[in-house]
């Protein structure tokens, strides 16, 4: 067994490896170029990626198309390999132009969560009618965490729009962020990554084999190791999504002291809030997450109204504001996302070391196993 391919129709990565789509300003071109140049997935997130443009309050929407735009013009010039992806969360208020954009700039792939992006395929058939939409170069994947929304979505873009998904991402709820569960599920076993990989597997199975051709399903939430990704690809994954690892890199375009945190953090200080969107988080603890769970922050106007399900009159504090705060190695006004391993995070190190380090591991884990299989 080795590592293998990972096909999103004619878009083709060496490294069965996405990097995780981190806002606000966490991955742009930096990180996603990055990766895609040791074979992988890079991914840029979209969420509020034009709070760094000076217009970006009065104009909010424009700004984050310029800064969308640019960001993936020069993830594309210091790219030699691998694939570009886009993530667009479905509750941002822009999400159609994010879309849009993503697509005229020529994006290799989509992904697509925080709800179900059911009108997703409708945005590609605008730019590209008929039969040219499956020939177009943006594939679209949606993030799910069930077996039954990926169903549903399949259902849905064949009735609507002629059209499957180019793939899934299953999240579990060790992601770091936005989770996709009530906080009441995050610890029962069956929502687990384990339980709900295999169901999305066998949820997209009968449209593989109705169209004749692969809908790959990607693992994502907690993976940290190359024996991770074995262990995964064994349960029918063909690739995995990682996030955490990828922050821990000189790459990464956070601020130093973004990244210090993940060095720093223990195990005790990863914790699950209640964001400002309505959704559970997972957050590395600090003195602004204090303030809030102390009633110290206020309710603010809001000039941006990035989220749909934001609602500024009550929600102690700007969920953007915070991030890109953190992003800005500014933690004590916000705080950093993370994800569940974080705690073993204990150096920066490059991309390629990281990417490098996981082939080894994943190498060792499957020679391993093999040796054990032989002694039996």
């Amino acid at each position: 067994m080795k590592l293998p391919e990972l096909h999103f129709g004619d878009r083709i990565a060496q490294l069965p490896i996405i990097q995780g789509g981190m806002g606000v300003g966490i991955s742009l071109s930096g990180l996603a170029s990055a990766v895609a140049n040791e074979g992988g997935v890079g991914v840029i997130a979209a969420a509020m990626i034009g709070m760094g443009e000076p217009d970006i309050a009065k104009n909010p929407n424009e700004a984050n198309m310029r800064a969308l735009r640019e960001e993936i013009r020069k993830a594309k010039e210091r790219m030699t390999q691998g694939l570009l992806g886009v993530n667009i969360m479905v509750a941002l208020t822009n999400f159609a132009d994010m879309v849009r954009t993503s697509i005229r700039e020529g994006a290799d792939v989509i992904f697509s969560g925080a709800g179900l992006p059911l009108d997703l395929p409708k945005y590609l058939r605008e730019e590209f009618p008929g039969e040219l939409a499956e020939k177009a170069r943006t594939k679209l994947v949606p993030i799910v965490s069930s077996g039954r929304a990926a169903a549903i979505l399949c259902k849905k873009w064949l009735m609507h729009y002629n059209y499957l998904p180019d793939g899934f991402v299953v999240e579990g709820p060790k992601a770091g962020g936005h989770l996709g569960f009530k906080a009441e599920e995050i610890d029962k076993p069956e929502f687990q990554l384990e339980n709900i990989l295999p169901e999305v597997v066998e949820a997209v199975r009968p449209f593989e084999i109705t169209s004749g051709r692969s809908i790959p399903v990607i693992a994502a939430g907690g993976i940290y190791t190359g024996a991770d990704i074995a262990k995964f690809l064994q349960m029918g994954a063909s690739g995995v999504q990682m996030g955490t690892r990828f922050v821990a890199t000189h790459e990464c375009d956070a601020d130093q002291a973004f990244k210090d945190a993940f060095v720093r953090a223990r195990r005790e200080d990863i914790t699950v809030i209640k964001s400002p969107v309505g959704m559970p988080g997972r957050a590395i603890f600090n003195e602004f997450l204090q303030a809030v769970r102390e009633g110290r922050k206020k309710p603010f106007k809001c000039p941006f109204h990035c989220i749909k399900s934001c609602d500024f009159t009550t929600t102690p504090y700007c969920i953007s504001q915070a991030l890109v705060s953190a992003k800005k190695g500014l933690l004590k006004n916000g705080f950093a996302f993370c994800g569940e391993n974080v705690w073993r995070v204990d150096k920066i190190t490059s991309v390629k070391e990281l990417i490098n380090g996981l082939k080894q591991e994943f190498d060792d884990f499957v020679a391993q196993k093999k040796a054990q299989f032989s002694i039996k």
